[in-house]
């Protein structure tokens, strides 16, 4: 049975690239089940009802993330 679970897009921040078959990599701040929301990196379909795999970072994990990108050359 599958595990169902609410979320909710508070703020789209940035399209970070969309593929050829139009799913997009997205950077949202997201509520999971109703918590605080969270900083949400992971694949979206066109329509926006399906998504990829992500990964979810807090607030902290984003600043140190932004610190160790920012002294780096891209």
């Amino acid at each position: 049975m599958p595990v169902e679970f609410k979320y909710e897009i508070v703020e789209k921040i940035a399209v970070l690239s969309e593929s050829s078959k139009g799913w997009s990599k997205e950077l949202n701040l997201i509520s999971w089940n109703d918590r605080d929301p969270k900083y949400d990196i992971r694949e979206w379909s066109p329509d926006g009802e399906k998504m990829g795999k992500g990964i979810t970072l807090s607030d902290e994990e984003v600043r140190v993330l932004k610190d160790a990108l920012s002294g780096r050359e891209i």
